[in-house]
């Protein structure tokens, strides 16, 4: 008997792996496939980046405004915020109208300047909270120096009945400059400027 030698089929196709498939089917299988890889490509690096460009714009815009804001000079209409007063000892009394305040902020000093139209008895609770009193106001003591007045263009040079105070705190408390005109005794106008260091 003679040993039968294997025979090679030639009708079976041997089919490469990296080749691409032949059919239509496969064809468009293999094209999805790299449009979903780059669609995760995109969307892995594309939202990041996206959120980043917008951050960084609306940090440059919040940057702007406060620089606007602080290179603003003048009062704003309107009471500091509680935050603002209890940081700078300015405790508002119940009694007060026509409130305007600007604050200002370096590496040395903080500033809050504020002026306010009270009562009497408004006054007399304003300095008390404060942490003085009425009797500590002296005759044309005016403690506010010329470059604070400037600031916020104050004059304390027209008629009226002016008296000051200081109320000097060690740091890192605030400590406040008053002045007070008392041309209408029934409803003083009060203007202070407390400063701290950050």
């Amino acid at each position: 008997m003679t040993a039968v030698e294997p025979t090679e089929r030639t009708d079976v196709q041997h089919q490469d792996p990296a080749a691409p498939p032949p059919s239509g089917e496969g064809r468009r299988h293999m094209i999805r496939r790299r449009a979903l890889t780059l669609l995760t490509i995109v969307l892995l690096i594309g939202i990041p980046a996206g959120y980043l460009v917008i951050s960084a714009n609306q940090s440059r815009d919040s940057g702007k405004e406060k620089e606007a804001r602080y290179a603003a000079t003048g009062l704003t209409g309107g009471a500091p915020s509680k935050v603002q007063r209890r940081l700078y000892n300015v405790p508002l009394p119940l009694e007060h109208e026509a409130v305007s305040y600007y604050e200002t902020n370096n590496w040395k000093t903080s500033r809050l300047y504020v002026q306010f139209l009270t009562t009497q008895h408004g006054l007399n609770d304003f300095l008390t909270t404060m942490g003085t009193s009425v009797g500590a106001l002296k005759k044309d003591g005016l403690p506010i120096g010329a470059r604070d007045r400037k600031v916020v263009g104050w004059d304390f040079s027209g008629t009226g009945d002016w008296r000051g105070l200081s109320h000097l705190e060690r740091d890192p408390h605030p400590s406040q400059r008053v002045v007070v005109n008392l041309a209408n005794p029934r409803y003083p106008q009060v203007y202070v400027v407390s400063s701290t260091k950050p």
